[in-house]
C-alpha cells in the first residue's frame, strides 16, 4: 500500500509499486513517459481532445488487456473480441484491469436495471424457491417463468414488452371526409411513394375521389389491413399526370407499410413520422408486466413479482429486509406452499439487500429494476456496473474508470467518492479520468496532459500529488484547480414573454406547474432522478412538438440517425395545459446521442461542409475534363472509392486459430479512394488529405469555400478544432457528438423564435470547455431565442437567467419544484439541496 510523507504530503512508494509508461505514441500522444503509483486514487486530467483517455485507456487498459489475452490459450482466444497492441514500447508494473467507460444503455426495451446488475436473476430465484403459490399449483416455476425476456415466461399477447402498438382505423385515417385521392390514408407515405399506390388501387377498380367514410367497410379493411401484396401493370394512358411509362407496382396496406417501418427502416425521421399512426397502451393480458399469468399469480412478502421490480431500489430494500434478518427457518422443501420462512429464502434476500445497499451508497435508490437502460443516463450506467465490482470482492486490481461523477449532482458525488475510496482500501488501484475539479482534488496523485487538444495536446504536463499541480504554468487544468474566488455572475436579461406548463404528471413528476420565460437561458436543476430530464427532454419536447405540429428536430439529422422506440410513443404532454407557446416556431433538441452510427458517418458529412468539399474538388479543372460531379468524391460511392476495402480504409483479416483482426487497406493505404479518385488535388491536397486534417487545419485551407468555412468557424467556437474532418462518428465521445449538434445548428441563418432543449451538455467536459460551451448558449440567447438546459455543473447555473430546482430527492421524493427564480434566490433556498452548491460557486451575497 502507498503511504503519506506527513511533512511533504508526497506518496511514498517501494522500488516496484509504479505503473510506469514508456513511450506511448496511442492517438496524439508524443512518446510520453509516466508513472502513477498503484494501491492509490489517480486522476487523469485536462481538456477534451488532450490525451488522457489515450493514456489511460488507450494505452494502460489496452496493454493490460492485450496481455490477459496473449495468457489465453490460442483456441479459447479466437472467442474473445481481437485486442490491438497500442503503440508503446513498454509498461512496467501493470496489474490486471478493469475498465468502466462511459456507454450509452443498450438501445433494447428488454435490457433493464435488473439485467446490467443481475440482480433480476436474484429475484426470480427468490420467486421460484421462495415464493407463495396459488391455491391448486401443482409444481414450483422455473426461475424463466420470471422473466419477460424468455418463451416460458413472455405474456403471449405482448411477447414480454408490456405494451401492445396497435394500428386502427381511427389511426390511419384522422380525417374520413377526405377522399383517398386528397390524402384520408394519412399513414401512407408521400410523394411518388403514395402516388404509385393510389394508382395501384384505381387500377384495382376502387374509388379514389369518394370520401372515405362513403367506402363500404369491406373496401376500408382491405385498404388499411390486408396482408395481400398485388402486383399490377400500371397503364400510363389510364394514369397520364402520374405515369410516362407502363410499370409494375406492388400494393401495401396501410398498416403493412407502417410496421414494415418501425421494424426496418434506419431513418429516424420516418419511424417518428409513422408512431403518430400507432395506438400504445398496457397490454390488457398482463397488465404492463410482461409475464402469463401463473407467474403473476405467485407472491413473496405479499407481493408480485411484477409489483417488486416497479419499486424503487429502497423501497425493495425495505421489501425485503423482513425475510433477510430471519433467524429462525422452517425446513425447506420443495412443495408448492409458501417458501418465505426458509433458509433459502433469506439466504436470497440478504444477498439481494446487501448488493442494493451498494447502490443505494452510490446515489441510485431511486432507480427501479425494471427501468430501461436506453432511459439510463451513461453516468448512472457506470454506477450500476461499479456496484457490481464492488460486490465482487476482487484485490489488487487496477479499476480504470470514464468520469464516474458524470452526469452527477455535487450531492450525489460525496457517496461516489466513498465508494471509490472503499475500492482503494481494499487493496485495488483506481485510475480515473476526471473533470470535476471537486473530485480531483480528492485524489491523492494527478496526471494532468496538455496543454492543448488534438495537435496541440499529447505531453504529461505534470504527474505527482495535487498540490504540485500549482506551479506547472502550461496546466490549463491548474487555473479551475486552484480557483481563488467565486465566478461573476451574469445580470439577468428581461424575459420576452413566458411558456406556462400546467398540471404535469408524468414518470415522477406529479401535477407540476412551470414557468419558462422566454428570451432567457434556463437552467433545470436537482438531484440524479429528481425529474430534471423527464421535464427538460421529454415534457417540454412533446408538449412544443404538438403544438408546433411537427416531431422534434434534431440539428443535422440524417438517415444514419438513430431514435428510440421505447417512450416516443408515450405522449407524457397528456393533460398539460400551456400559454405562450404561440411565441415559439422551432423546437431544436441538441442530446449526446451519436451522430452515426457507422465509420461511414462522420464530422464532414454530419455538418454538411463536405458537400462544399467535394463540390470544390468537382469544379477542378481535371475533374471537369474527366467529366466527374461531386458524387465521385464520396467514399460511399462505387465509382471513386477504393474497390477493395468499400471506402471503409481497412480490411477484415481472418487468422487461422486466431481471433480475425483488422488492418489498413493494402491498396488505398486507408485513404478510402481509388488511385483515380487521388490524382485529383485541390491546392495541393487530395480528398483523403482534406478528411484527414483537424478543423484547425482545415479552416485555413478551406477559407475561400464559404459554406466549408463557416461550419469550421462555429465547431472551433465550441471547442472541437482538435478533431479530424474524417473521424468517424463511432469514435466521438457523447460531448463531442453534442457539441457538433450545436455547431451545425449555429451556423444556420436565424429565423422566428427557437427553443433550444438541452439535456446535460456539460457532461465529458473539462471547464474550459464548458467556458466555450457557455458562450455558445449565451449568444443563441442574445439572438433572440430561448435555452433550456437540464445541468448538473454550477458554473453554468449561476450564469442561467433562470433557474428551475427540481426535489428535493430522486425517484419518488422528487418530482416537484423546490425553487424557482435568479440563481440568487434559488441559491438562499433553505429546502433546496442545489442552493448550498450554487450559493459556493456565486459567492457572498
Amino acid at each position: 500500500m502507498a503511504e503519506v510523507d506527513e511533512d511533504s504530503g508526497a506518496i511514498r512508494q517501494g522500488p516496484d509499486s509504479y505503473v510506469r509508461v514508456l513511450a506511448s505514441r496511442v492517438h496524439n500522444l508524443k512518446a510520453v513517459d509516466v508513472a502513477a503509483p498503484r494501491d492509490s486514487f489517480v486522476v487523469f486530467t485536462g481538456v477534451s481532445g488532450s490525451g488522457k483517455s489515450s493514456l489511460a485507456f488507450g494505452t494502460v487498459y489496452a496493454e493490460a488487456q492485450r496481455r490477459y489475452f496473449e495468457s489465453v490459450a490460442p483456441y479459447a482466444r479466437r472467442l474473445l473480441l481481437p485486442q490491438d497492441a497500442p503503440k508503446v514500447d513498454d509498461i512496467t508494473g501493470l496489474p490486471p484491469a478493469v475498465a468502466l467507460q462511459q456507454r450509452r444503455g443498450t438501445a433494447t426495451s428488454r435490457s433493464t436495471v435488473g439485467t446490467v446488475t443481475t440482480l433480476s436473476n436474484l429475484l426470480r430465484m427468490l420467486f421460484s424457491r421462495a415464493g407463495t403459490y396459488p391455491a391448486g399449483a401443482t409444481e414450483r416455476l422455473d426461475s424463466d417463468a420470471f422473466s419477460p425476456n424468455t418463451t416460458i415466461g413472455a405474456c403471449p399477447r405482448c411477447h414480454g414488452l408490456g405494451r401492445v402498438h396497435e394500428v386502427t382505423e381511427q389511426t390511419l385515417v384522422p380525417d374520413p371526409s377526405l377522399t383517398i385521392r386528397e390524402g384520408a390514408v394519412a399513414a401512407w407515405p408521400g410523394a411518388w411513394q403514395g402516388q404509385n399506390l393510389r394508382d395501384i388501387l384505381i387500377t384495382l377498380g376502387y374509388d379514389i375521389d369518394k370520401p372515405w367514410r362513403k367506402l363500404p367497410k369491406r373496401q376500408r379493411d382491405w385498404i388499411l389491413f390486408t396482408d395481400d401484396q398485388p402486383t399490377v401493370e400500371i397503364d400510363p394512358s389510364q394514369h397520364p399526370v402520374t405515369a410516362e411509362y407502363y410499370y409494375n407496382g406492388t400494393f401495401s396496406s396501410a398498416e403493412r407499410h407502417v410496421r414494415h417501418t418501425l421494424a426496418n427502416s434506419q431513418s429516424a425521421t420516418m419511424r417518428r413520422r409513422v408512431l403518430q399512426y400507432v395506438h400504445s397502451a398496457d397490454c390488457a393480458v398482463c397488465g404492463g408486466a410482461g409475464l402469463r399469468p401463473e407467474a403473476l399469480a405467485v407472491t413473496f412478502a405479499g407481493r408480485t413479482i411484477a409489483e417488486l421490480v416497479a419499486l424503487p431500489l429502497t423501497a425493495l430494500a425495505d421489501a425485503l429486509a423482513p425475510a433477510a434478518a430471519r433467524t429462525e427457518f422452517a425446513a425447506a422443501y420443495e412443495s408448492t406452499e409458501s417458501g418465505e420462512f426458509t433458509e433459502v429464502a433469506t439466504m436470497i434476500a440478504a444477498d439481494l439487500v446487501a448488493r442494493i445497499s451498494v447502490l443505494v451508497d452510490l446515489g441510485l435508490g431511486y432507480l427501479s429494476l425494471h427501468r430501461r437502460t436506453p432511459t439510463v443516463s451513461p453516468g448512472e450506467l457506470q454506477r450500476l456496473r461499479l456496484a457490481t465490482q464492488l460486490r465482487a470482492g476482487l484485490f489488487g486490481v487496477l479499476y480504470v474508470l470514464d468520469e464516474p461523477s458524470a452526469g452527477l449532482h455535487p450531492a450525489d458525488a460525496e457517496p461516489l467518492l466513498d465508494v471509490l475510496d472503499r475500492l482503494r482500501r481494499a487493496g485495488n488501484s483506481l485510475f480515473v479520468v476526471e473533470h470535476d475539479m471537486d473530485v480531483v482534488r480528492r485524489a491523492e496523485w494527478i496526471v494532468d496532459v496538455g496543454p492543448g487538444a488534438g495537435e496541440l495536446g499529447g505531453d504529461v504536463l505534470y504527474s505527482g500529488p495535487v498540490a504540485g499541480l500549482a506551479d506547472i504554468e502550461p496546466s490549463v487544468t491548474r487555473r479551475y484547480l486552484f480557483a481563488d474566488g467565486p465566478a461573476v455572475p451574469r445580470t439577468a436579461r428581461t424575459p420576452s414573454g413566458v411558456l406556462r406548463l400546467r398540471g404535469i404528471t408524468f414518470h415522477n413528476l406529479r401535477k407540476v406547474d412551470v414557468d419558462i420565460p422566454l428570451g432567457s437561458l434556463v437552467a433545470v436543476t436537482g438531484v440524479s432522478g429528481s425529474g430534471k430530464s423527464t421535464l427538460v427532454c421529454k415534457v417540454l419536447g412533446d408538449v412544443m412538438a404538438g403544438r408546433l405540429g411537427k416531431s422534434v428536430e434534431l440539428p443535422g439529422a440524417d438517415a444514419d440517425g438513430d431514435t428510440e422506440l421505447l417512450d416516443i410513443d408515450v405522449d407524457s404532454s397528456a393533460g398539460v395545459s400551456v400559454d405562450g407557446a404561440e411565441l415559439i416556431t422551432r423546437l431544436i433538441t441538441v442530446d449526446q446521442r451519436p451522430i452515426g452510427r457507422t465509420p461511414r458517418s462522420n464530422l464532414a458529412t454530419y455538418t454538411g461542409l463536405f458537400d462544399a468539399v467535394r463540390k470544390r474538388f468537382a469544379d477542378t479543372p481535371e475533374a471537369r475534363r474527366r467529366g466527374w460531379g461531386a458524387g465521385r468524391f464520396s467514399f460511399n460511392v462505387a465509382a471513386g472509392r477504393c474497390a477493395t476495402c468499400q471506402g471503409e480504409g481497412f480490411v477484415a483479416v481472418e487468422l487461422l486459430f486466431l481471433p480475425g483482426t483488422y488492418a489498413t487497406c493494402p491498396t488505398c493505404g486507408g485513404a478510402r479512394y481509388s488511385a483515380e479518385t487521388l490524382e485529383i488535388t485541390y491546392r495541393g491536397r487530395t480528398i483523403a488529405e482534406v478528411l484527414a486534417q483537424t478543423v484547425d487545419e482545415a479552416a485555413e485551407f478551406l477559407s475561400d469555400l464559404p459554406a466549408a468555412a463557416r461550419s469550421l468557424v462555429t465547431l472551433r467556437e465550441v471547442g472541437l478544432g482538435y478533431l479530424r474532418l474524417g473521424q468517424p462518428a463511432t469514435e466521438l465521445s457523447g460531448g463531442e457528438a453534442q457539441r457538433i449538434k450545436l455547431a451545425t445548428e449555429l451556423q444556420r441563418a436565424q429565423r422566428g423564435h427557437t427553443l433550444y432543449v438541452l439535456d446535460e451538455p456539460t457532461t465529458g467536459l473539462h471547464p474550459a470547455d464548458v467556458e466555450l460551451l457557455e458562450s455558445q448558449l449565451h449568444r443563441l440567447v442574445d439572438a433572440g431565442n430561448t435555452v433550456v438546459v437540464a445541468e448538473h455543473d454550477m458554473s453554468v447555473v449561476a450564469g442561467a437567467d433562470h433557474v428551475i430546482d427540481l426535489g428535493p430527492g430522486g425517484g419518488d421524493d422528487g418530482g416537484t419544484v423546490v425553487a424557482a427564480g435568479t440563481p440568487a434566490v434559488v441559491a438562499a433556498d433553505p429546502v433546496s439541496r442545489t442552493a448550498p452548491y450554487l450559493a459556493a460557486q456565486l459567492g457572498p451575497a
